[in-house]
């Protein structure tokens, strides 16, 4: 029987790449939305992939939702975490809601989905999470200490949770993507953007694609001597 991933933030962007590839593979995928339900219905209709709406901030809807999908379509054994937001500014025009709202979902999601998901993995003594951070939780960005700080938490929580999972058979690896084409990259206004690809030693943005096949090594049989890592696939845009 195909094992089930689920990823969060699976229609669009990075997140949509993501589920194709781990379907590629021969997963059983099912995707996570928290908004725009006629962009899910239309993912589902051209992949086959299911969709499952809430909010990854919101900790009892995780354990539902979660609940569901096994229920639905069978036990969790693969989790990419990849919802995110943001909502920039300087820390001076920067609301407390701003800060809290970015932390609550990028960083708050991943807790929620793993107490969700980790207690399955651990009984069956085998799992994979997968958890996208972000070139700017590693470098820091202008105008992005609320993202910045969250996607920083992730690789942090990434390392821990690995200690924790490491002798039930469940790995647990990062992400840190660079600045990649999606509607959240083409939101920057286009002489920022002229200046972050003139910094990218590759010279283009990243694609979904490059993501996803990060993701798919990492949910394989081949990554199991790997926990706590963080794979930076960013065209060299920073490197440490």
């Amino acid at each position: 029987m195909a094992r089930v991933a689920i990823v969060t933030g699976g229609t669009r962007g990075i997140g949509e790449g993501i589920c194709l590839k781990l379907q590629e593979m021969g997963l059983t995928v099912v995707a996570n939305f928290g908004g725009n339900e006629q962009k899910a219905q239309a993912f589902t209709a051209a992949t086959n992939i299911p969709a499952y709406k809430w909010d990854v901030g919101d900790h009892q809807a995780c354990l539902e939702g979660c609940a569901r999908v096994e229920a639905e379509i069978g036990p969790i054994d693969v989790l990419v975490n990849n919802a995110g937001i943001t909502r920039d500014g300087t820390l001076h025009k920067m609301s407390f809601d701003d800060w809290s709202e970015v932390i609550r979902i990028n960083l708050g999601g991943c807790f929620n989905m793993a107490k969700a998901t980790f207690p399955g993995m651990r009984e069956r003594g085998w799992g994979r999470i997968i958890n996208i951070g972000s070139v700017n939780g590693q470098a820091g960005q202008y105008g992005q200490v609320n993202y910045a700080a969250a996607k920083s938490g992730i690789h942090g929580f990434t390392k821990a949770l690995a200690q924790e999972g490491a002798k039930f058979g469940v790995t647990v690896n990062a992400i840190a993507p660079g600045y990649v084409d999606t509607d959240m990259v083409a939101a920057v206004p286009q002489p920022v953007l002229e200046k972050i690809i003139a910094n990218i030693p590759v010279g283009r943005l990243g694609e979904a694609s490059d993501i996803a096949r990060g993701v798919a090594f990492l949910a394989s049989e081949d990554a199991n001597f790997i926990t706590g890592s963080t794979m930076s696939i960013n065209g060299g845009q920073h490197m440490y």
